[in-house]
């Protein structure tokens, strides 16, 4: 079929997307060089050069679909960081590989399984560190009520035990995910839903938080980044350590689960403050919270990153790589590089380890990196009772 293909399309959400689907490209271009490559996706415009140099003519950033259907009948479209706004229309997923076929949701012995839709698309907020951020720069798209309950309803008509909310933080239009999520918890009453939301915005909307956990959530995914509020400061998180571990306290109160995720490894991350972390975790009891994947991400630092406005930050960047389509940094000290790529050698083999376990074994390592003896953690309770995805996010 691509030997014949007059068109060829790939989607760029993600910057692993963008990675894999590079030799793909290759590939059809081989096989098929009278077709025409085209790329969209929020990871499209953010590597366009090095899209080019393998042979894709038409770049398509965000808010994708009229310009995708322009370029697939070769009408002009509009430039690639052009942020248009879209008529949304509910998503046909006919065609698509069964929903058992991705992530399941796992509850103790329980394998539930998960459909995907978004209430909103980009995001009001502009961390530096986020991808979003160089596309939508602090703007963000509703996606009609009607619709998103459409597509869930089609989804659990399709099998789907449990929903996950894609938006990269949906509390960015708190009226419309209540109002979404009201109409969800009373159409739906068998169906759980996971969602991301930011620490600052767990906090400010603390008066929500009960709402949805009446409405069935598993869990809401934070992206926590670091305990050392300097960190925090420079990734303009908008949020400090003593922020997020208020909202632990109250959404343990309330009994929301919450699944942190982190930045572990930066520029100013030491093997001190890396042990401080982990200790933090123990002390917070979230140690069942983390996937094994969290404790060894490295700061991505891709084109257009706000990352490359900070000085320390292009003091420390060596060389822009095209085959992994980021800046490369190292760490002025070298056994932080070390300790991560164990990390990440350890993530890789036992990704879906038991956390617990998998938490003793970077305990130890982030204690003999740093030459200190290891202390006594702290009793860690079944994982059973803590929900989480067979596919951990680590975006």
């Amino acid at each position: 079929m691509a030997a014949r293909a007059d068109v060829a399309a790939f989607f760029l959400p993600m910057h692993t997307a963008t990675r894999l689907a590079l030799p793909v490209i290759d590939r059809i271009r081989d096989l098929n060089p009278a077709a025409r490559l085209i790329a969209y996706g929020l990871y499209a415009p953010l590597s366009e050069d090095t899209l080019r140099a393998h042979g894709v003519s038409r770049i398509i950033g965000a808010e994708f679909e009229k310009d995708l259907t322009r370029a697939v009948r070769g009408e002009q479209t509009l430039p690639p960081r052009t942020l248009q706004r879209v008529t949304f229309i509910q998503p046909d997923r006919s065609d698509l590989p069964p929903l058992t076929r991705y992530a399941s949701l796992q509850v103790g012995s329980t394998r539930k399984v998960v459909g995907y839709t978004e209430a909103t698309r980009g995001c009001k907020h502009r961390c530096r560190h986020c991808p979003i951020v160089p596309v939508y720069d602090g703007r963000f798209r509703a996606v009609d009520a009607d619709v998103v309950l459409a597509d869930i309803r089609a989804q659990v008509a399709a099998g789907a035990q449990h929903i996950t909310f894609g938006d990269p933080d949906f509390l960015n239009g708190p009226t419309h995910a209540m109002r979404i999520l009201d109409r969800f918890a009373g159409e739906f009453p068998g169906v759980t839903f996971d969602a991301t939301i930011k620490v600052e915005h767990l906090r400010l909307h603390a008066d929500l938080l009960p709402r949805l956990r009446d409405a069935r959530c598993a869990f809401v995914t934070t992206a926590v980044e670091s305990f050392d509020d300097d960190t925090l400061e420079a990734l303009d998180k908008g949020h400090t350590r003593a922020d997020f571990e208020g909202v632990v306290r109250h959404c343990r109160d309330i009994g929301l689960t919450l699944s942190p995720t982190f930045v572990a490894f930066t520029p100013w991350t030491t093997l001190d403050r890396f042990c401080g972390m982990l200790q933090a975790i123990d002390e917070l009891d979230l140690v069942n919270a983390v996937a094994p994947v969290q404790y060894a991400i490295r700061l991505l630092i891709p084109q257009g990153s706000r990352m490359l406005e900070l000085a320390p930050i292009r003091e420390q960047v060596t060389h822009f790589d095209a085959a992994t389509l980021t800046h490369v940094w190292r760490h002025a000290d070298a056994r932080v590089d070390e300790l991560q790529a164990a990390l990440e050698r350890l993530a890789g083999t036992r990704v879906n380890a038991a956390r617990a376990e998998f938490f003793g074994s970077v305990w130890d390592l982030a204690h003999a990196a740093a030459d200190r003896p290891a202390p006594q953690r702290r009793p860690v309770p079944s994982r059973a009772t803590v929900p989480y995805l067979n596919e951990p996010w680590y975006c």
